[in-house]
């Protein structure tokens, strides 16, 4: 189970993970946290174990701050033994994908608390990232922060890459001022990230959801999505990123997209790595499900009232299911979010979901002039 583990955690690029014959000088032994930190030159302790009952077994797992024992993370997953390996591979699985995001905000929270006199790229670019899945409306102070690090680096692969995420959904959103230029920086901060993005997952997915925004062939982008998620089977934002372009492919892969993104939100169900629950409303909503697509579009609102899209989907979908004095309140609370009410939909290839996304915001803006 540790082996399994370990290996999973592995697959993320950007931590260091001790190996398995270090990390099993410990077994048995009852051990000082802060002690294994300052022995093994890690910040973070993964601990656990593994509890028997006849044919079911239970493995409970907690994450460790080293530097003053405080615990970031506690879980325990429940199995039967009839398929052992199976167990394992859901474990690691689940365990690598929970603890990549609170590391994530372990290390953000750190960052924030340093002085920020003169801080490094990397310092830079945690203290951006938070902000662009959190609230669309900081996007353009992440962006000018991930540029501040691109400047110190111009070769910072996960900088590029979340700039370029800022660019898209600038234009996506209707907060750029001047979409032309922020289209050319982003196709141009994503390309320059796949230059040096090697197997890291998160720069793979992050520049190819950009550049097919920015109108780069979606099944070559899908392709770099699925080897990041070969790369690491347990990267939350890596299946929300492929349930967004199944949508957005011709013909569409609604019932997939819905997977992903669930699967995403298992994966992290805490820490937002974007808005798997807005993928879903949306692809219901290109299914003509719309009794289901609305309440995800609700959640999705609620999680940023700030992000334009689930806005214009639940809109649309209120007008489509004839429930028109509620889509004039939705476009009426899009409006305080942004001035483009009906944005740029060319990022969609299947001509039906353009027309159906089209009508149905038209229909709801009628109801609300």
């Amino acid at each position: 189970m540790v082996e399994e583990i370990i290996t999973a955690l592995s697959r993320i690029k950007w931590l260091f993970v001790i190996a398995r014959n270090s990390s099993f000088t410990y077994k048995g032994h009852a051990v000082d946290v802060k002690q294994v930190g300052r022995e093994l030159g890690v910040q973070y302790v993964l601990e656990g174990s593994v509890r028997k009952s006849g044919d079911r077994v239970r493995i409970t797992g907690q994450l460790i701050d080293a530097t003053n024992g405080a615990h970031l993370w506690a879980d325990h997953f429940d199995g039967s033994l009839e398929d052992v390996f199976d167990l394992q591979d859901k474990v690691a699985s689940s365990v690598a994908g929970v603890i990549e995001p609170e590391l994530q905000a372990a290390e953000i929270t750190r960052s924030a608390a340093r002085p920020t006199t003169d801080l490094t790229a990397y310092d830079t670019y945690l203290r951006a990232y938070p902000t662009v899945w959190s609230a669309a409306r900081q996007i353009p102070d992440a962006l000018r922060l991930l540029e501040q690090a691109i400047a110190r680096d111009p070769r910072y692969g996960p900088a590029l890459a979340v700039a370029a995420i800022c660019c898209f959904r600038l234009v996506i959103d209707g907060r750029s001022q001047d979409p032309a230029a922020d289209r050319l920086k982003g196709k141009d901060f994503a390309r320059r990230a796949l230059q040096v993005a090697g197997d890291d997952p998160a720069v793979l997915v992050n520049s190819a959801i950009a550049l097919a925004f920015f109108g780069e062939h979606i099944g070559a982008m899908l392709a770099l999505v699925d080897r990041a998620l070969t790369l690491n089977p347990s990267f939350a934002r890596g299946w929300q990123v492929s349930g967004n372009l199944r949508y957005w492919t011709d013909p569409p892969e609604l019932d997939t997209a819905i997977r992903h993104a669930e699967t995403s939100l298992r994966l992290s169900p805490r820490a937002q790595v974007g808005s798997p629950l807005g993928v879903i409303g949306t692809a219901h909503f290109f299914a003509r499900r719309f009794d289901e697509a609305v309440p995800k579009l609700i959640l999705a609102i609620r999680q940023d009232p700030s992000h334009p899209h689930p806005h214009r989907i639940l809109a649309a979908c209120y007008a489509h299911l004839g429930r028109l004095d509620e889509a004039r309140e939705i476009v009426t609370q899009l409006r305080a979010v942004t001035g483009i009410v009906i944005p740029d939909i060319s990022y969609l290839r299947n001509a039906e979901h353009r027309a159906l996304y089209l009508s149905g915001l038209q229909l709801a803006m009628g109801e609300a002039e």
